[in-house]
Parts: C-alpha cells; structure tokens; sequence
C-alpha cells in the first residue's frame, strides 16, 4: 500500500514532470474504480492541463487549469506509470492519459480497490471521510505539542493509533513498524503506559522515518524521467524481515500476522513494558 514516502515521491516527480503539460487524449479502460461518473473523465479531461500537485493523507491531489483536482487514493495495489505509450500496459489498467510531448500517464490496480475522483478544488470534502481525517503527518500546523494533545484521546495499542486515519493521515502498516523499530517502542504497548516524553520521541521518529525514506521511495520507482511503480520497499529496516537480524542490535526480527495486518519488530529494542 503507498504510504508518504512513496505518495510524496509520486508527487514530486509528477511537479518535476507534468506541471504546465496538456492532456492530449483519455482513455477509461476499467470504471468500476471511478467514483466520479467514467464519462467525465474520458470526455472533459481531454484539453484540461495539470498545474500543481498535491498530496492529503493517502490521497493524491493533481490540480487542472479547469479549477478541479483529480484526487486519487490508490489504496493497497493502485500504481502509476509515466512512460512511452509503446510500454504494455499492465493487465489492470484503469486509466491511461496522453500527455502532450508524447508519455503517457496511467493507473493500474491489480485488485481495482482505488478511488478516482474529479470533482472542483473547493469540493473535495464530498469523499467519504474526507472531514473526518485528522490532519497529514507532515502537516506544519501538527507540531509537537499538538500531537501529544491528539493521541491523549486516544487508547488501544499504539501501532494501532498510528494507522487510524482519524488521528494521523498517511501512516499504514510498512512505516508504522519503522516508525516504531526507530522510537524503540514495542508495536503493542498500550499508549496510556507511554509517557509524554515516549510519545513526543514517537512524533519525530515518524517525521524522521518519512525524511529518510522518501527519496529512496523515488529512487526505487523512477528511471531517466519513467515513473513505473512496483513497490519495491528493500530500504526497510524491519517491517516484512522477519527472522533476519536486527540492524540495530542483531537479534532477528519477530514477525506477527494478525487480521491480514504484518507486524515487525525487535524484542530487544522494543521490548514489552511490564504490565
């Protein structure tokens, strides 16, 4: 599933790549993952052309010239690709867009389990949930204190917590687990035994992991001005090396399956609180 480091990734190669460029010609190929009715896609993004790019939560943001946004949550398996039109397209093609000066921009998704919406810049809060979310990580506004006033209301397990879009948008499972190995604290204490100072150490682990994953996310996706996105995530320290040694200490990562949910951790750095 993109997370920040991939979707900040995408994004900033789509302001390097796309900023200022026309859509030639759309093509729906897929419309079950269109929550926008298909037509408008294929008949009014023709002619359109992108201004800005954008990114909230797991969503990203592409501005038109027209005043509206395509906002785009790939969910677990939605990717892009910015290639040569010759390149196949994958078999769960959704979307393709020819751009002007000759690539083509696509979305793929292999279980057809993202959201495409167009819709006007001052409209997006008719997707579902879109007020409900609490604010992005990297939002300036959520600042240290801020974030020790949120999780406050908030109890269960603190892996948990990162994940919930109600608290913190674009955290998922990979980076909550790096998020955790680099705070030292074990992915299912309970967050009323952490102490202020434990959870402010949490808020910059995660902004810290997200600074430091981000241009590895691009380097993994993108090739001589090609965005072809297949996740590709062998930068990370523990989430999915489960048995290997820990890079910090050397004991192998434990590895727990819950509810189609991977956890990882080291037992050492993050050991268990007493209860």
């Amino acid at each position: 599933m993109p997370e920040i480091p991939e979707l900040e990734a995408i994004r900033g190669f789509f302001a390097e790549q796309l900023t200022g460029r026309r859509i030639a010609a759309g093509a729906v190929r897929i419309p079950v993952v269109f929550r926008t009715p298909a037509s408008e896609f294929r008949e009014t993004l023709p002619g359109d052309a992108f201004t800005a790019f954008g990114r909230r939560g797991k969503f990203l943001l592409l501005s038109l010239a027209s005043g509206r946004v395509l906002a785009v949550n790939p969910m677990l398996t939605g990717r892009f690709q910015y290639v040569d039109p010759a390149v196949k397209l994958p078999a769960k093609t959704c979307l393709v867009l020819e751009i002007d000066g000759g690539r083509s921009l696509r979305y793929a998704d292999e279980r057809l389990m993202g959201k495409l919406y167009l819709l006007p810049a001052d409209g997006l809060e008719a997707i579902p949930g879109w007020a409900a979310g609490g604010p992005d990580l990297l939002d300036p506004a959520l600042t240290e204190d801020a974030w020790l006033a949120r999780i406050a209301k908030y109890r269960g397990g603190i892996k948990n917590i990162l994940v919930n879009a109600e608290f913190v948008q674009g955290i998922g499972n990979a980076y909550a687990d790096e998020i955790l190995w680099e705070a030292r604290i074990n992915p299912y204490t309970a967050r009323t035994k952490l102490t202020p100072d434990e959870l402010r150490c949490l808020f910059r682990a995660a902004r810290e992991v997200m600074a430091w994953a981000t241009p590895l996310a691009r380097a993994a996706m993108v090739r001589d001005g090609t965005l072809d996105y297949e996740e590709r995530r062998d930068f990370l320290r523990v989430h999915r090396r489960g048995g290997q040694p820990c890079p910090r200490c050397g004991t192998p990562i434990t590895e727990i399956t819950a509810n189609q949910r991977i956890t990882s951790f080291c037992r050492q750095c993050q050991p268990e609180l007493p209860a």
